[in-house]
């Protein structure tokens, strides 16, 4: 019987993990990401990749969509599109809608994974990120709004935004607690993949690269 309680992973009630949910990411395109100053752009986008690698570690379904890239929106940052080229070449292409979820085509991508629940970040909290987030937790999904993969032009924005998505039932949080979330064990084979991923991340740890 202990040996049986060791081999059986303790899963949290209400956790996130590889099985159960999917990543969502929305416009992290080079012309929205100036609009960010809460926060360094460069961070957000960095956290972004993160949770893109993380998902990838895990063969997780992965989301993504933009928003009139032929405009001041511009492409997905380089560095995201080499990150999850697939999800990339099959990203939703939205010609101006502001909430993604009213995208039909969006909103169908994001059911068809199969998964309730979603782990979500988008380049702006206060225009990009609030309402899908919410609009999804309106159709019965469980969100996790990843905040340090986004950010607004003003504190004021962010913490309306971030009132609004709490009040409404959106569970948020930051990435490296979503990328732990999903791992749980360090000494799993994605684990080793991703630990270097959260120690280049914090500030006292070697090989930082803020």
């Amino acid at each position: 019987m202990i040996k049986e309680l060791f081999q059986t992973p303790y899963v949290m009630s209400g956790q996130f993990t590889p099985e159960n949910c999917a990543l969502v990411l929305i416009d992290h395109q080079v012309g929205t990401l100036e609009f960010v100053h809460t926060m360094s752009p460069e961070t957000s986008l960095k956290n972004a990749i993160t949770l893109a690698k993380a998902a990838t570690a895990y063969g997780m379904p992965i989301v993504m969509t933009t928003s009139q890239e032929d405009q001041a929106q511009g492409p997905t940052a380089p560095a995201l599109q080499e990150a999850v080229p697939d999800a990339y070449k099959n990203r939703v292409k939205r010609t101006g809608i502001v909430n993604a979820w009213a995208d039909p085509n969006f909103s169908a991508a994001v059911r068809a994974t199969g998964r309730k629940k979603l782990i979500m970040a988008a380049v702006t909290t206060d225009i990009c990120l609030v309402f899908p987030a919410i609009s999804a937790v309106q159709e019965g999904f469980d969100v996790l709004a990843v905040l340090d993969a986004s950010g607004s032009g003003f504190d004021v924005q962010e913490d309306l935004a971030r009132r609004r998505m709490a009040t409404a039932g959106v569970v948020l949080t930051t990435t490296n607690t979503a990328v732990a979330e999903l791992v749980q064990d360090w000494s799993t084979p994605q684990g080793l993949e991703l630990v270097p991923l959260i120690m280049a991340s914090e500030p006292n740890a070697p090989g930082y690269i803020g």
